[in-house]
């Protein structure tokens, strides 16, 4: 599965785009009724997957025949006197957003021109006066942004901290069932007599750590590669991901583009990098002694879950923390005092770093209480691992834990 995944993740981005070009090519016809006599079916013409003709029955004859002819949806536009009463889709079922906008504007645009002609008032002269000036983004040193930077860095910071969080689950499950399988076998009253319990946990938790930056370095050679090979081979639109349409469709101009592309090249990849594992390093030492501790008290899969509440927990406030907190204010108190918690600091710090301005002091700090933290709970685990993995038979309670670290 090493190897495999990569290609079974750049295998669904490629379905993705397939399936969404598949998606664009079935045609769509939508019926119109205009009843206002301002000719407002002109109006629309013939985009993407979407067709428009225009109907002159009465309103239950033209539902009839839409339904009858298997049309997407019938627009009815009643008014009198050129102006709008009300407009009306009818459909099977209800139609996306960006229809809807796009149906409401090209009506309310010519519905307002009307109604300034009406008050003698030339569309073209208010159009001319019409001012709209765009806000120009440009920092202290005198680099300028795009207006997308914000969602670059939500994305390079939310990936890395999601990646971070997956890792530190996957991994930390994939050791708490092998301690309950060597309970579970006896094999661990073996061991037990040749090395003592706290090195086997700490054996255990190095080794399975070494497993997983392993894989991810394969994930992220293999990965990358394959991404470039079906770039090149099929196109770029094979790797298209419809989610960042708007985001493409934002970026008008060239000056935009360029700052678009001068804020992914300005984010601190590097050091990223280097954090993650550092805080990968960290993160899964501290969360895989809890989860070593764990299955050595319970003596099935199924037992363990009165105990996840202490992992499960932390983990998910870091992550709504980082989605709710470090991306409105990444400096902001809640932010910064949660990359300093132990427990949500690998997340949070992570999702911190591309938005910059954190000194290393700062994450010095947060890197030193994170692995002093490390030689706490691993203590506090290597004691519960100790008794836990010689005891059988009884279902082991969080007042039984307590009692184990006196021993």
């Amino acid at each position: 599965m090493t190897f495999v995944s990569p290609m079974i993740f750049i295998g669904v981005a490629v379905l993705i785009g397939w399936l969404t070009n598949l998606n664009r090519e079935d045609s769509r016809t939508v019926a119109i009724l205009d009843e206002t006599g301002a000719s407002y079916v002109d109006l629309f013409e013939d985009y993407s997957n979407f067709k428009f003709v225009r109907v002159d029955n009465q309103i239950d004859q033209a539902i009839t025949a839409t339904k009858e002819a298997g049309y997407y949806g019938l627009i009815h536009i009643y008014g009198v006197d050129n102006e709008v009463e009300n407009l009306t889709f009818y459909s099977k079922d209800n139609p996306s957003s960006g229809f809807i906008e796009r149906i409401e504007n090209t009506i309310n645009k010519k519905a307002t021109e009307y109604k300034l002609l009406e008050n003698n008032i030339q569309p073209s002269i208010l159009q001319a006066a019409t001012v709209k000036k765009q806000l120009q983004l440009q920092t202290f040193d005198g680099d300028t942004t795009s207006k997308e930077a914000g969602w670059i860095k939500i994305a390079a910071g939310g990936a890395a901290g999601y990646l971070l969080m997956m890792f530190i689950i996957i991994y930390g499950n994939m050791l708490m069932r092998s301690v309950i399988e060597e309970k579970t076998n006896r094999i661990v009253e073996i061991i037990v007599s040749s090395v003592k319990p706290i090195y086997l946990m700490l054996g255990k938790i190095t080794g399975t750590s070494l497993a997983g930056i392993t894989q991810f370095l394969i994930w992220v050679v293999l990965g990358g590669t394959l991404a470039i090979v079906l770039s090149v081979v099929l196109g770029p639109d094979a790797l298209q991901n419809p989610a960042n349409e708007q985001l493409v469709n934002q970026v008008q101009t060239a000056s935009e583009a360029q700052a678009f592309v001068n804020d992914i090249l300005k984010l601190p990849i590097g050091q990223l990098i280097f954090l993650f594992f550092v805080y990968f390093i960290g993160g899964y030492f501290l969360y895989a002694s809890i989860y070593t501790a764990i299955g050595a008290a319970v003596d099935s899969e199924t037992d363990t879950q009165q105990f996840m509440l202490p992992i499960i927990l932390p983990l998910m406030l870091s992550i709504y923390v980082g989605f709710f907190s470090v991306i409105d204010n990444p400096h902001g108190t809640v932010a910064v005092t949660f990359s300093y918690i132990p427990l949500t600091s690998p997340i949070v710090m992570l999702m911190r770093i591309p938005f910059g301005e954190i000194t290393w002091w700062e994450i010095l700090i947060s890197v030193s209480l994170l692995y002093a933290s490390i030689i706490g709970v691993t203590y506090i685990a290597a004691k519960i691992y100790r008794v836990g993995i010689l005891m059988y038979g009884k279902k082991t309670s969080w007042k039984q834990l307590y009692k184990w670290l006196k021993y």
